[in-house]
């Protein structure tokens, strides 16, 4: 494993959820960010880990690799991949990110 590897292994292990995305959860720089935060907000989760991929080009690439998924925002709950803003759309609309977050659903 890289060292950026096993930095964004430490960091998808620090927390229970953590998004990486572009910009931050105050100000995010895209609308799948913006949508990803404002999904989790739904979901109870005010205060998401957030990793602003647009300060570092060895985390914004690698986490493409780390995942195997080609687009960011990308969520992580208790260490497990979930998914982009679609992803979390669609799950939050039948109640499994609730679920998957330990959140009462809406």
């Amino acid at each position: 494993m890289s060292d950026t590897q096993q930095r964004i292994d430490q960091i998808v292990k620090s927390s229970d959820v953590v998004l990486f995305m572009k910009g931050t959860a105050q100000f995010p720089q895209c609308g799948f960010s913006g949508r990803a935060i404002q999904v989790l907000k739904a979901c109870g989760v005010s205060k998401p880990a957030t990793v602003n991929v647009l300060e570092d080009p060895e985390i914004r690439n690698g986490i493409k690799e780390y995942s195997n998924w080609p687009t960011i925002p990308q969520l992580y709950v208790k260490g497990e991949f979930i998914g982009g803003s679609d992803i979390m759309m669609e799950m939050y609309e039948n109640g499994e990110l609730q679920q998957v977050l330990g959140t009462p659903a809406a």
